[in-house]
């Protein structure tokens, strides 16, 4: 039975070089000089932590990184943009998080989207990942077409694709 699995799937390494050139772009603007505006990677974690002095740089260096971050062809959807918190003195941070592996309640969003289109194909959650499954490939695609319009806050990818 031919099937294909749905899921969220960053390539952290991109995110990782989108950081880099972010950081070294940083030490070399005149705007940052003398600021503590900074960016790192916890890739452990899946999180890029924004630090600096008010909310306004916060904002200048995030933009900087969604930057780098489409010029390495990471989508920025994959950033789950935190709140900004107050730190030691004057300083702020900002913690976005890289989302990696389908949710329970996405996964649940993305059965009923199946379920509710009256496709004859059938959707499981497996993990962190939804399989669907149908009688022909044609309708497998036109699953695909379908989660690509309902599901857009979101970039999924469709992988294992087997016949």
């Amino acid at each position: 039975m031919p099937s294909f699995d749905t899921k969220l799937d960053p390539n952290l390494e991109s995110v990782g070089n989108a950081v880099d050139t972010t950081a070294k772009e940083i030490g070399t603007r005149f705007d940052f000089k003398g600021t503590s505006a900074a960016v790192e990677f916890k890739k452990k974690d899946k999180e890029v932590v924004v630090l600096g002095d008010s909310d306004f740089q916060i904002d200048q260096v995030r933009d900087v990184l969604f930057n780098k971050l489409t010029k390495q062809k990471v989508d920025i959807r994959f950033m789950d943009i935190g709140k900004v918190e107050k730190i030691g003195g004057d300083k702020v941070k900002q913690v976005l998080k890289v989302k990696a592996g389908i949710e329970s309640e996405l996964a649940k969003k993305i059965v009923k989207v199946i379920k509710d289109s009256k496709m004859k194909v059938n959707a499981s959650i497996q993990g962190e990942e939804v399989r669907i499954q149908g009688n022909k490939r044609d309708d497998l695609q036109a699953a695909m077409a379908l989660l690509r319009k309902e599901i857009d806050d979101v970039p999924l990818s469709f992988d294992n694709f087997r016949d």
